[in-house]
């Protein structure tokens, strides 16, 4: 294992089992899609010869045309989309439910100059207009996935929207008819020199699916995977059926797909599948006129009259007028909105209420909290919801949640996720000797963020250091805090960006790490409360970068990032910031729902790694927050 790689819980072999059925998870497909898919199946996905022959093939079948726009559902790592746009096809879009596998294709269109929209997403329910393709594919035995018949129907049935009247849709599935007779019950093969891969197979108790178990391990490192999956097998009478179903019209189809493993590898599921085309016969769909489209956007912001303890200076500087102007000039070059902004907060409440629903929805972008008490950040989202108004970003409980550092951490180890060593210290304590100690530590508000109480002298190498932080914070935020302290992490400081909404309708952003190499050797490492806000420190001139961590650890981050914005409730956007101790295991610092806008904040530094203006990254959360709100 990598020295960046955190350590795996699910790496033990279970043995035999008397039924592969029972350990199927329903989501199987949620983690599965990764490099040891990659691995497994790359004598046929990544067999560059066996992709330009199925694109000759389905160019063939639908007869495309280099004008024609298409969807390439269920992508995986886009290798039918790259070849498609290397042929001349200038209008492709990629589409997979795998973070991994979409990372990687946006990858490799980037080295190869390659102009391919690849995004995240559930087939199930496709972020696209309706009537935008001229042709949808589903290659590669990406079909028969789901726990239940109609959530397959359903994306045959987004499909049929999102296609344009008299386009075609290909299918290209597992033949289930021959797979139910001669499936593999058991084989093994080595991948190469160091991983080999053992797979069992049995039919479904009502033998409607191939059920699939595959052991992977490496000469060294052992058993890395023992995974579970199940595919549905469908036979021609069926899917046609189905299709029809779903109003579809001149189902065709054409000469099996039986590719050639250069290994002489088990192809399982791949081994001999189906190619299915078919019409979408519908009338075009009547589109609203523009102008009536246009959403009324309220902004909601700090209040630059009133003091803001937060702040150096206690009050709105010339740098913060800046960070509204720009904000400002980025929203005003979103079209389809129509912006407004508020930011009295003594005449907010009635503001709000005369507006009423000649807002469509509000942008909170108030993280200074109401009247600049960031203790009452919360206090924002609980109006608009008492007035019935939609907003953007988290609600009041989510914002409670996160505030605090020790609840987070909480949640965290309910789900498993790792967080550095640690202890609490309320206003009463009168003591923390007694508390296991081992140095270096950092000392923090328990309550806060924008790095409030948290600078150079937080890192405490022994005792006399440690009471001196703990004295500076409680000056700095008050004799009645709680404070977090905390083990200090050696590894990379790193932070990771979500916009968008579970389940599926997300984007997970470049990974960034800070660059420490400009800090005199003699400064701890750390983003701390100078390098946001005091430009006479070394601090200053720390940058963000693109984090150069193993595939595993990004894996593991993604994961958890997920897990944790659905638990603590987050909507539309947010950013996680880790550590990794000396280990390379990530361990969680904070979770930061509604995390700053600004256009040199961390979130707009990921997304510029993403090839993502400032203006595009505040219309995604944007139609993030509409789509949560109106769909």
């Amino acid at each position: 294992m990598s020295k960046n790689a955190p350590k795996s819980k699910i790496t033990s072999y279970i043995g035999p089992v008397e039924s592969l059925e029972s350990y199927v998870r329903a989501d199987w497909w949620r983690e599965i899609f990764n490099a040891n898919y990659l691995r497994t199946d790359g004598d046929v996905i990544e067999d560059t010869c066996i992709t330009a022959e199925e694109v000759d093939l389905f160019s063939g079948a639908l007869d495309l045309q280099p004008g024609d726009s298409i969807l390439d559902l269920c992508c995986g790592q886009g290798r039918h989309s790259l070849e498609l746009a290397r042929r001349g096809f200038s209008t492709v879009s990629g589409l997979d439910r795998s973070h991994y596998l979409i990372t990687r294709a946006k990858k490799q269109a980037k080295n190869e100059g390659l102009n391919v929209n690849f995004r995240e997403g559930d087939a199930r329910k496709l972020a696209f207009q309706t009537d935008t393709f001229d042709h949808v594919l589903i290659p590669g035995n990406s079909f028969g996935y789901f726990e239940s018949y109609e959530d397959d129907k359903n994306i045959l049935k987004e499909v049929f929207r999102v296609v344009k009247p008299g386009g075609g849709l290909l299918l290209d599935i597992a033949d289930g008819a021959y797979l139910r007779d001669h499936y593999e019950p058991r084989s093994w093969e080595w991948i190469d020199q160091n991983y080999f891969v053992c797979r069992e197979r049995s039919l479904s108790e009502d033998g409607e699916k191939l059920i699939s178990r595959e052991v992977i391990t490496h000469v060294r490192k052992g058993v890395l995977a023992d995974q579970f999956y199940a595919e549905r097998l469908y036979s021609r009478e069926r899917i046609r059926d189905m299709l029809e179903e779903c109003g579809y019209r001149d189902i065709a189809f054409h000469d099996p797909l039986i590719p050639k493993s250069r290994k002489n590898h088990d192809l399982g599921m791949m081994g001999r599948r189906l190619v299915i085309t078919s019409r979408v016969e519908k009338a075009w769909t009547r589109r609203k006129q523009v102008t009536s489209a246009k959403r009324n956007i309220t902004v909601v912001m700090g209040d630059p009259r009133l003091k803001d303890r937060v702040r150096p200076s206690c009050v709105f500087d010339e740098d913060d007028f800046h960070t509204i102007e720009e904000l400002k000039k980025a929203l005003s070059a979103i079209d389809e909105y129509s912006f407004t902004y508020v930011d009295n907060h003594a005449s907010l409440v009635r503001a709000l209420q005369q507006k009423g629903k000649k807002t469509d929805f509000v942008f909170n972008l108030c993280d200074e909290g109401f009247f600049n008490d960031p203790l009452k950040e919360l206090h924002i989202p609980a109006v608009l919801e008492t007035l019935g108004i939609p907003y953007t970003g988290g609600g009041p409980q989510c914002l409670a949640y996160c505030y605090d550092k020790s609840l987070v951490r909480g949640a965290a180890h309910e789900l498993d996720i790792p967080v550095p060593k640690a202890f609490l210290i309320n206003p009463a304590d009168s003591s923390f000797i007694e508390q296991p100690l081992r140095f270096p530590v950092i000392v923090k508000p328990n309550l806060g963020d924008s790095s409030v109480g948290i600078t150079m002298k937080s890192v405490c190498t022994d005792i006399a250091q440690l009471q001196e932080a703990i004295m500076d914070v409680r000056a700095r935020c008050g004799q009645d805090t709680s404070i977090l302290v905390e083990e200090f992490l050696s590894g990379s400081d790193v932070s990771v960006g979500i916009i968008g909404n579970l389940p599926d309708m997300y984007e997970v952003l470049p990974i960034i790490e800070e660059d420490y190499s400009a800090l005199p050797s003699s400064y701890p490492r750390i983003c701390g409360y100078e390098a946001k806000w005091d430009p006479s420190s070394p601090y200053w001139n720390l940058r963000s970068v693109r984090a150069h961590l193993s595939e595993d650890v990004q894996r593991f981050l993604v994961a958890s990032c997920l897990k944790l914005f659905g638990r603590l409730k987050c909507r539309d956007y947010a950013r996680f910031d880790w550590r990794l101790d000396h280990n390379g295991t990530p361990r969680l610092l904070e979770v930061n729902p509604n995390p700053g806008w600004c256009w040199d904040g961390h979130l707009a530094k990921m997304a510029a790694l993403a090839r993502i203006s400032y203006p595009e990254m505040l219309q995604k959360i944007l139609q993030s927050a509409e789509h949560r709100i109106y769909d």
